[in-house]
């Protein structure tokens, strides 16, 4: 076989091979938090969703090739006050009979520095969808608590939101429009 023909098979060979597949890691809501924060009169008041799902898929050649999908049960709001709560729940904030999930489902990811990430996507809340950006801290991975199993950590993740621009106005100068949410996420592969 001359030289020009083996090249010409390993070229075609390569280019048969499937494209490397995404990393895929589901959020283990158990070792995972969905948290905010908002002004309440003079001090901060905070809650926490607890349960939520979620994909996140990560290319390890180009992390911008990386995707994220998360799914949160508006009714699991908890803020350890079950009057509150059950505001929370109503017309007046979530209005969970209505608008049962809240989303995010990512448009790009960008590594903006070694280990630190900035996903944008689409966040709805109470149907409405706006454009958001977050920065988050890629922890790595390591082997899980099962053997074989691989799991991956998100930390640090913060964005502040104007709660007005989802139809949330209940409380004016009584809570504050601007709710800071957290995000530290454990996914298993």
């Amino acid at each position: 076989m001359n030289r020009s023909f083996r090249i010409l098979v390993a070229a075609l060979a390569l280019a048969a091979l499937p494209a490397l597949a995404q990393d895929a890691y589901k959020i283990d809501a158990v070792h995972s938090e969905v948290s905010f924060k908002i002004r309440h009169l003079l001090a901060k008041t905070s809650g926490r969703f607890t349960k939520f799902s979620g994909t996140i898929k990560v290319d390890p050649v180009d992390v911008s090739k990386s995707s994220v999908e998360v799914s949160i049960e508006a009714a699991s709001v908890n803020t350890d006050n079950e009057g509150r709560d059950k505001h929370l729940k109503g017309a007046d904030f979530f209005d969970v009979e209505k608008y049962p999930t809240i989303t995010f489902k990512s448009t790009s990811v960008k590594e903006v520095a070694k280990g630190k990430l900035e996903v944008t996507g689409d966040f709805t809340l109470r149907g409405v969808t706006k454009r958001i950006t977050f920065p988050i801290t890629n922890a790595g991975t390591q082997p899980g608590m099962k053997p074989g199993s691989v799991v991956a950590g998100f930390i640090d993740g913060a964005v502040t939101i104007n709660r007005n621009d989802y139809g949330i106005k209940y409380g004016p100068g009584v809570l504050g429009d601007d709710v800071a949410i957290s995000l530290n996420i454990e996914a298993g592969k």
